[in-house]
């Protein structure tokens, strides 16, 4: 059996563009608020869809549009000490009903599909003693008072 040495690399590189366009187009696109939930003063549970994927797209993201978040949707609530937490969670299929174990239902919607699968993609906590913390499925990261963002390691 004879191999095509020119024809399987055009192969394999017309792949490789394929693949490669698809996850630009898919990181390219625009991050989708559904939905924000406070639970209590400090916490609050935004709902989204289109995440970015890494880390750094994530902590990047939530940089960029920190001030929309505050304005548009009171995001994060601070309390008196300026400490919040605040959890951005994938919405998925939608609002569900709670018969599932493992699902978060929010309060403040009084209808029966009120939950969501818990499948937290990233939160941020910020207190006086750490700071500004993000975290992530692969780790941990502290915002420096430099602005400096840095993976924080635990001894």
């Amino acid at each position: 059996m004879k191999i095509n040495i020119k024809k399987t690399a055009y192969t394999l590189l017309l792949a490789g563009g394929i693949l490669h366009g698809c996850f630009l187009w898919y990181s390219h696109r625009p991050v989708e608020i559904v939905a924000v939930h406070h639970r209590s003063s400090s916490f609050s549970d935004v709902l989204v869809k289109n995440f970015p994927f890494t880390d750094k797209g994530k902590i990047h993201w939530w940089l960029k549009n920190k001030v929309m978040l505050n304005e548009k949707y009171n995001v994060p609530n601070p309390d008196k000490e300026g400490s919040f937490y605040l959890t951005f969670w994938l919405f998925g299929d939608g609002y569900k009903e709670e018969e599932k174990y493992d699902r978060l239902c929010f309060k403040d919607m009084k209808t029966k599909a009120n939950c969501i699968d818990k499948d937290a993609i990233f939160s941020i906590d910020n207190s006086i003693n750490m700071g500004m913390v993000f975290r992530t499925y692969d780790g941990t990261y502290r915002l420096q008072k430099n602005g400096e963002v840095v993976k924080y390691v635990y001894h």
